[in-house]
């Protein structure tokens, strides 16, 4: 995703919250799911927001297949994010994506 995306997801996205990520949704024509990851500088150092974009993204690598294609999704780590370990984090983000009765739609 380049910076048009963003600014598109952004602006014209469904916006939904967990307790530690917010979560961008919007569909993009291309048949294939885009993931950007957004972590500010009030969630940690340079070495914490790395660590969660990492974990953010081994999420997303392991789910791929479960979650809905043709989507751009922003996750925005929310301040405290940075205290989750992999295991809170697939269970928050598993939580929102995965479960049945919520849709991702836009």
């Amino acid at each position: 995703m380049n910076r048009k995306d963003f600014v598109n997801v952004n602006r014209l996205g469904k916006r939904d919250h967990t307790a530690h990520f917010t979560i961008l949704c919007l569909g993009n024509r291309l048949g294939i799911t885009r993931l950007g990851i957004t972590v500010g500088k009030r969630t940690g150092n340079a070495v914490r927001r790395n660590r969660i974009k990492r974990l953010i993204r081994e999420f997303y690598r392991l789910h791929k297949a479960h979650l809905p294609r043709g989507y751009d999704i922003v996750i925005v780590a929310k301040k405290g994010a940075d205290r989750l370990d992999f295991w809170r984090i697939k269970e928050e983000l598993g939580e929102f994506f995965l479960d049945k009765n919520r849709r991702v739609s836009s």
